[in-house]
């Protein structure tokens, strides 16, 4: 779990924004991963989030009163190796309302920000979750993972935008209680896994989905080595590697938990031993699939992690 030192979502050299232009910028037209686009009014309010995770969830509460682009809509791109371009600054300079992971997961987006000199109202998930790093470790910052803390972001989204358009701050805050009141059904689903598993082992490749995992009552087993290693783009000590695999071939685990957005040779060596000891492989990743919005992808990462325990 990297700290803001380690790893951030945007590795920039030095302060400088004169960045490679056209680096995966996009508005949210239905071309950033979320499930369709929708018409924006006129005078939408213009919204900047870091990935398209937050820019769906904008969309759920915002509707056609929002512009939303989101920086990271990519699902083959790594959002650790990510670097920001001159159109995201441009178009965190028009912003109202930005929407930032925070925990050292986008830290680009406050030196954009400072730059600019921008007045945008500012959520920063992490902090909205109120979670902390934990005695002696280091903080998740993938929170979205969390559905409470989702909820709790929903509701300071809408506040946000009621901000920013006193007219439909009743629309805002009432698709607020709509969307938080779908997350719901992702509580009881992790609840059932706890009841039907609590207890059993696991492994991952990063620290991504612990919190849903952590949820359902599973404990993870994979070495803290392994993964902060893996997350933060080093090598894997060999012995560190080997302690990993033994967990399936000695078929310690029921399931490896997979970020198959940041997977290379030695995340391979983990899935393939997975396989080979016939125990299931549930890949989630950082940002929306294509096609998907987020309550049916957190619906398809939580059924899919259900089944692969049931098995």
């Amino acid at each position: 779990m990297p700290t803001p030192s380690s790893r951030p979502l945007a590795l920039i050299a030095g302060v400088s924004l004169a960045l490679l232009a056209g680096c995966g910028s996009s508005s949210d037209s239905g071309s950033d991963g979320s499930a369709s686009a929708s018409p924006v009014a006129a005078d939408a309010v213009p919204v900047v989030a870091s990935t398209n995770v937050y820019g769906d969830i904008v969309k759920q509460i915002g509707g056609d009163k929002v512009d939303v682009t989101s920086i990271i809509s990519d699902p083959d791109q790594d959002p650790h190796s990510y670097e920001a371009s001159t159109q995201n600054q441009l178009a965190l300079s028009k912003a109202k309302v930005v929407i930032e992971n925070g925990g050292g997961y986008d830290d680009f987006i406050d030196r954009m920000l400072k730059s600019n000199n921008s007045s945008a109202e500012v959520i920063d998930a992490v902090e909205v979750s109120g979670k902390t790093a934990p005695k002696g470790g280091e903080l998740n910052e993938h929170v979205w993972y969390d559905y409470p803390t989702v909820a709790k972001i929903a509701d300071s989204i809408a506040a946000a935008l009621g901000k920013a358009d006193s007219a439909d701050a009743a629309t805002f805050t009432k698709n607020a209680e709509t969307f938080k009141a779908k997350l719901k059904p992702l509580e009881t689903k992790e609840a059932d896994i706890k009841k039907n598993h609590g207890g059993e082992a696991i492994g991952i490749t990063e620290p991504v989905p612990l919190y849903m995992t952590e949820a359902g009552g599973l404990v993870n087993k994979t070495p803290e080595e392994f993964s902060e290693a893996i997350e933060e783009g080093d090598d894997v000590s060999p012995k560190t590697l080997q302690e990993t695999l033994s967990l399936y071939s000695g078929k310690q685990v029921k399931a490896l938990v997979y970020n198959a957005q940041t997977s290379g040779p030695q995340t391979q060596k983990v899935e393939d031993a997975a396989k080979a000891a016939g125990i299931s492989v549930v890949p989630v990743t950082e940002t929306l699939p294509k096609g998907e919005d987020y309550l049916g992808w957190m619906t398809s990462n939580v059924d899919a992690l259900a089944s692969a325990l049931d098995k």
